[in-house]
């Protein structure tokens, strides 16, 4: 099990809650994708900047199938942090 976690920070809530909405289209497609447990982009409770980022893949093949045709939207955050898990069994 591949897990993708981390937060990405945007210079304003504005800026933010566009972003969250951009990804949407993505994160649906991802969630039909072979190998998709979950994924999520959303707005962070407590900072009004930063948006939170999980993604579940049942293997690493999965993943990287969909790293290769995912096409987030264009945009770069102010700082990104992403950590990749890799895991035996997930209880």
């Amino acid at each position: 099990m591949i897990i993708v976690a981390g937060y990405a920070l945007r210079k304003t809530p504005a800026e933010r809650d566009a972003s969250v909405a951009a990804f949407a289209e993505m994160v649906a497609r991802a969630r039909q994708q072979d190998g998709c447990i979950d994924m999520a982009i959303t707005a962070d409770s407590i900072d009004p900047t930063r948006s939170n980022i999980v993604e579940v893949w049942r293997d690493e093949a999965a993943w990287k199938a969909w790293r290769k045709i995912a096409k987030g939207p264009k945009g770069r955050a102010k700082e990104v942090h992403v950590s990749i898990y890799h895991a035996d069994k997930v209880s």
